[in-house]
């Protein structure tokens, strides 16, 4: 179990800090908001009313002890900047930020941050690739055009073996594991027959996942 600290328990926020509840983490939720912080005092570890535009309030908070810290503030790009100087400033080693604007982004850039999120873009693009291959459940990138996408058997596949869908597909990719209800099947042999319903994890390269999408639809 990791612990985690938010500011700003807006949409973007709190739907952060509730997830990583979910997942099993402990989560400081911090806003300057009172109506917010009780709003999720019960389903958080922790919720304080804080402005972290004040130093001496990000010390008190003891941010510096936490794995993460997620600056979640929304549209006061003055009030992003001034808490990321103080944590910084106050040791926190990892920092994640939302940026609102490209503005805001470059000044983060400049200040070392660890990673800067751009909630509607990256939402966009995932919301494209859906429209664009409406076949695939889900995506994870791993750079260099390399993508992990997770894809749902159709009738066009039922009843193929493992090693008849690589040999037709003629692509470079790889089936990493087939789930089937409850059963998760990891490197499945060429002998392994697939079912409508069954779920493939697959990996490869973009173009080659692009290729073999007529094939899953």
């Amino acid at each position: 179990m990791a612990q985690f600290a938010v500011i700003g328990l807006g949409r973007f926020g709190s739907a952060a800090s509730l997830e990583l509840m979910k997942l099993g983490h402990s989560v400081l939720g911090v806003d300057t908001s009172e109506k917010l912080v009780n709003k999720y005092a019960d389903q958080l570890t922790h919720a304080v009313i804080a402005d972290v535009t004040d130093r001496r309030a990000i010390d008190e908070l003891g941010l510096d002890n936490y794995d993460v810290v997620l600056v979640a503030i929304g549209a006061d790009l003055e009030a992003s900047l001034l808490c990321v100087v103080h944590l910084k400033s106050a040791g926190v080693q990892t920092i994640w930020v939302k940026a609102t604007s490209r503005a805001h982004h470059t000044i983060l850039s400049k200040l070392g941050v660890d990673r800067i999120i751009h909630p509607e873009e990256e939402m966009g693009v995932r919301v494209a690739q859906a429209l664009s291959y409406p076949m695939v459940n889900d995506y994870i990138s791993l750079g260099n055009g390399q993508f992990v996408v997770e894809i749902d058997v159709g009738e066009r596949l039922d009843g193929t073996t493992v090693e008849q869908f690589l040999t037709e597909s003629q692509e470079n990719i790889h089936i990493l594991l087939i789930k089937r209800k409850a059963d998760v099947h990891v490197h499945p042999g060429g002998s392994f027959v697939m079912h409508t319903k069954d779920i493939l994890v697959l990996a490869g390269q973009l173009d080659a996942l692009k290729t073999i999408a007529p094939m899953l639809s």
